[in-house]
């Protein structure tokens, strides 16, 4: 088997908690092809220590960004892999990940996929199961029209060719919540997206993270999305309608009533 490069960008600030097993859940898939960044934005917490452990095994940049968006895109410009993703500076991969990722696009010349995930907590502890499963029971019915519907696609499990980017153009720093969502809306619109059921990530939700207290932000900022891309009232009313139910559930979760 050939082994295609495969670039990770990781962007991080503050993350000194969770940044190591971060990286080592990278470093430990002995991918035999690997170009890994990590793009911090000056971290005042000990993630440069962190960083500087590593020796050459990473690559990586300490400087101060205006964002999340913006470090990704940074990282993204810096890569030179052939298959590109982003993961997050707490979240982490699961072992065979990136050889299961190599061998899909060699098998199906996809231009971009996604698989499956776990959702954990701060201790790595699986938490809200029932979310990974309804987003694969909604990607049976993968489409343009769905998404826009909702978010289906699992980010830290997803992968594309780094020549996308000549065609939808890399993230949009204007957005804070759902850079990726508007990513794949536009990826949607020119490739058909590849899905596996193999589970290739875990994504935390803790207390400082975006899921964990602002998902109602990130709502708002997916219909911000929507209304670019497909703006028919329909979809609108039906997003609006799916995002409704979602924060009605978690907020019956975390009440426990």
């Amino acid at each position: 088997m050939q082994y295609p490069k495969i670039s990770i960008v990781t962007p991080s600030y503050n993350q000194g908690k969770f940044i190591a097993q971060t990286i080592d859940s990278v470093l430990n898939q002995k991918y035999p092809n690997l170009e890994y960044w990590v793009i911090d934005g000056g971290s005042t917490d000990n993630t440069v220590e962190i960083l500087k452990s590593y020796g050459t095994q990473i690559q990586w940049v300490s400087e101060k960004d205006h964002g999340q968006t913006e470090a990704i895109n940074k990282g993204f410009h810096l890569a030179s892999g052939e298959i590109v993703a982003f993961l997050n500076s707490d979240d982490y991969y699961l072992p065979g990940t990136l050889l299961k990722v190599a061998d899909s696009f060699q098998k199906t010349n996809c231009m971009w996929l996604t698989g499956n995930y776990h959702i954990v907590d701060e201790e790595n502890q699986p938490i809200q199961a029932w979310i990974p499963i309804y987003k694969q029971f909604l990607q049976f019915f993968s489409s343009r029209f769905m998404l826009s519907i909702t978010n289906y696609i699992n980010q830290p499990s997803t992968f594309w060719r780094r020549e996308a980017f000549e065609q939808v153009g890399y993230f949009n720093e204007d957005l804070q919540y759902v850079m990726d969502y508007d990513f794949w809306m536009r990826m949607i619109r020119k490739y058909p997206l590849k899905i596996t059921h193999d589970v290739f990530s875990s994504f935390r939700i803790h207390h400082d993270s975006k899921g964990g207290s602002q998902y109602i932000q990130q709502f708002d900022e997916e219909i911000m999305v929507l209304q670019r891309y497909n703006p028919q009232r329909i979809t609108l009313f039906l997003h609006k309608v799916h995002n409704l139910m979602i924060v009605s559930f978690y907020k019956l979760i975390k009440t426990g009533r």
